[in-house]
C-alpha cells in the first residue's frame, strides 16, 4: 500500500500507553504514524522521518520536550514542522514558554480526548499548507 500521500505524525511521548492509543487513532484517521519514547531519539526520528507534523510530551527522560522544540527551531531543517506540546503541565507560565518556543498548539493530555487532539491536528496541518 502506498504511504507517500499519507500525512506523517511523529509522536515524541514516554508513556507507552498513550503511544499505542494515539497511534490506533491516528492510523484509523489514516495518518502514518512514527514514535520516540524520549526527546534525544525524538530529535533523531525527525531527521530520519521528515514528519508533517510533530506531538510532543515536555516531561521525557534524556531530554525534556523544551529542549526539543529548541532544537527544532533552531535547525533549519526542521524549523517549519508544525510541533503541538501535548502534556499534563497545565501551568500558565508552561502554555507561554511553548508558544514562545514555538509551539502552535499545546494540548493538556487530561483535558483532550484522542479524537479532539485529531481534530485539533487536522486544523493546524490545514493552517500550516503551504
Amino acid at each position: 500500500m502506498a504511504k507517500e500521500n499519507k500525512t506523517k505524525i511523529l509522536l515524541i511521548e514516554d508513556d507507552t500507553f498513550l503511544v499505542e492509543m494515539y497511534t490506533t487513532k491516528f492510523e484509523l484517521e489514516g495518518f502514518a504514524v512514527a514514535s520516540a519514547e524520549d526527546g534525544k531519539k525524538g530529535l533523531e526520528m525527525v531527521k530520519k522521518e521528515n514528519p508533517d507534523i510533530i506531538l510532543l510530551d515536555i516531561l521525557m527522560p534524556k531530554m525534556d520536550g523544551f529542549a526539543v522544540l529548541d532544537a527544532l527551531k533552531k535547525d533549519q531543517e526542521t524549523a517549519d514542522i508544525p510541533v503541538i506540546l501535548l502534556t499534563n503541565l497545565g501551568q500558565k507560565d508552561d502554555v507561554k514558554k511553548g508558544f514562545e518556543k514555538g509551539a502552535v498548539g499545546y494540548l493538556i493530555k487530561a483535558h483532550f480526548m484522542p479524537s479532539e487532539v485529531v481534530d485539533k491536528i487536522k486544523k493546524i496541518l490545514q493552517e500550516h499548507k503551504k
